[in-house]
């Protein structure tokens, strides 16, 4: 009997499906104690430009009342994730566990294939001798703002170059493929030589609806490196609300754990395959530029920083959780929870925290107030103001650019909306996620060696 798996993707209630009719019929989409997870939503109503170029371009309610609800969708099962409850084993990958230590990245890999430092000794020699992964990503900008940030990736033989949007906080790689209404580029399966269907269905749900799909087995390339058996979901069936947008599908890069088949991701692969220089990868998100960004798989990139590595252990092998032992306001220490876990996820736009600390954060900056009128977990300031915001992973300290706090004004005012926004009281009150709004000030780094961490070098974006 085929058995079938549920993937959740987080995104607000939908009316209609592109192809979905009164004919097709849902039984073996539906398998009791079919498994359950999370995935950020690749779509977002585009946001239209408001006229001539102001200093800040008018708040677009519709996408942050989206992605909060897709956050909290998202996230909302992330304490058992993080305690280990309902996941599958950890992968045990002898390239990761037989990988030097080191503290300098630039010092394994780098692009230029140079150390920054020239004191600090000969590069560490990779057991793999392959190609540098280095993979340009897009910034999808929309009303002046970076939405997300899609690459390219070969499917199949002959291959097929399809777009997906970098994730690391979910751990699946799906595409369109056979959708008769889907408005992006789609995986065409029968043109695959390599193909291996599996039995298995899964059902990806959002709000009120849902898209279907089938799970396969194909040739996978990501900037130059291959995998030759990475499982994929392929997307048959999707909603109106994924019209518009540039990518085809999600990239997932948090660890396998948290993986909806139980099944590697393709890192994990490449990492299995022998097929990378070191193992992990970094991420350069540009700044309101649409060229420039960049993931480097097995690699660091010397041109995208300005200094120095910091790492943060993570908390547990699931997302890229780290502890957060402080935050920093315009003046206030804000005391946090001893469990207070952050997870760092580029797949999100926004920064998300419990009520009470985004009580406490609008509280510190002199004219911040709660606004209802978008819904709840959004709060104004006036637009002049800098607010001086910090957070402190593992015990360092981290700064927030002020530019990027900044998402919005509101219509006939001096206030804008701030990016961090509260996920209510019926939010767990010890996760917060830290999207690509404080990830444009650092360049990161997400090593699977040394124990799994997480590593911040401040990004040019900020000279």
């Amino acid at each position: 009997m085929a058995c079938s798996i549920i993937l959740w993707i987080a995104t607000l209630p939908i009316t209609g499906f592109a192809h979905l009719n009164s004919e097709t019929s849902l039984d073996r989409w539906h398998a009791p104690g079919a498994h359950k997870v999370s995935l950020r939503s690749t779509r977002q109503e585009p946001m239209p430009m408001q006229g001539p170029a102001l200093p800040y371009p008018l708040f677009s309610p519709m996408f942050a009342q989206r992605e909060r609800q897709n956050v909290k969708v998202k996230y909302e099962d992330a304490n058992d994730t993080i305690a280990g409850i309902g996941i599958s084993p950890p992968l045990n990958i002898d390239f990761v566990n037989k990988f030097p230590k080191f503290t300098d990245p630039s010092t394994v890999f780098t692009y230029p294939n140079t150390p920054m430092d020239s004191n600090s000794g000969p590069p560490l020699v990779s057991p793999a001798i392959v190609p540098l992964g280095k993979l340009p990503l897009t910034d999808f900008i929309s009303n002046r703002k970076d939405i997300l940030y899609y690459g390219p990736l070969d499917f199949g033989t002959p291959a097929q170059q399809l777009t997906v949007d970098i994730d690391t906080g979910s751990a699946d790689l799906w595409v369109a493929s056979d959708c008769d209404e889907c408005s992006t580029k789609q995986f065409r399966t029968d043109q695959s030589q390599t193909i291996n269907h599996d039995d298995e269905d899964f059902s990806v749900a959002y709000g009120s609806g849902e898209v279907f799909g089938t799970i396969a087995e194909d040739v996978v390339s990501v900037a130059g490196l291959t995998s030759e058996q990475q499982t994929i979901g392929l997307v048959e069936m999707e909603s109106s609300d994924f019209q518009g947008y540039p990518n085809s599908g999600i990239l997932g890069l948090a660890f396998s754990t948290i993986s909806s088949t139980g099944k590697p991701t393709l890192f994990e692969n490449l990492m299995k395959e022998n097929k990378l220089m070191a193992p992990f990868f970094s991420v350069h998100l540009t700044r309101g530029t649409e060229d420039g960004s960049e993931l480097c798989l097995g690699c660091f990139d010397v041109t995208k920083t300005t200094g120095q590595v910091k790492w943060v252990p993570v908390s547990s092998k699931t997302y890229w959780a780290v502890n957060i032992t402080r935050l920093y306001s315009d003046g206030i220490d804000i005391s946090v929870p001893d469990d207070f876990v952050a997870a760092i996820d580029t797949g999100t736009t926004l920064i998300y925290v419990p009520d009470p600390i985004a009580q406490t954060i609008y509280s510190s900056i002199a004219g911040a107030k709660s606004i209802d009128r978008f819904g709840p977990g959004f709060f104004s300031y006036p637009c002049t103001s800098s607010p001086d915001i910090r957070f402190t992973f593992g015990g360092i300290e981290f700064e927030m650019n002020d530019e990027d706090f900044n998402i919005g004004r509101l219509p006939d005012s001096s206030d804008c909306i701030g990016g961090i926004v509260s996920l209510g009281s019926d939010f767990p009150s010890n996760i917060a996620i830290i999207g690509d709004e404080f990830l444009k000030s650092w360049y990161t780094v997400y090593d699977y060696s040394n124990g799994a961490r997480v590593g911040f070098a401040p990004s040019i974006n900020n000279m």
